[in-house]
């Protein structure tokens, strides 16, 4: 017979316990600063972020109209309104024909 020791000072189940207390602990405590952060972003700092990022890390780009309910937003959509009103430039080019590339059309 094998000389291996049948007792080796170790509880399995305590430390299989004690295992699942610390992964019980650990998912609490990310749980909790998750939620924490969640609770952190206002909607006055949401905005403020997304402001500041740049472009190619997902933020607006540089031709993204103003916020609304700022003087910036007033003023971009009366410029909006006017150029909606304004007419139509004549296009002298409009009335004349497309130039012909010698081929004929394929039915």
């Amino acid at each position: 017979m094998p000389c291996v020791p049948t007792h080796i000072g170790l509880n399995a189940p305590e430390m299989i316990t004690r295992f699942h207390q610390f992964r019980l602990l650990v998912a609490l405590t990310w749980l909790a600063g998750a939620v924490g952060g969640c609770s952190s972003i206002n909607e006055r700092m949401g905005p403020a972020i997304a402001d500041t990022l740049p472009a190619w890390a997902g933020g607006l780009p540089k031709d993204a109209p103003p916020r609304k309910g700022t003087p910036e937003y007033d003023a971009y959509m009366r410029e909006q309104e006017r150029k909606r009103l304004e007419p139509a430039p004549a296009n002298a080019n409009a009335a004349a024909p497309a130039p012909s590339s010698g081929l004929e059309p394929v039915h």
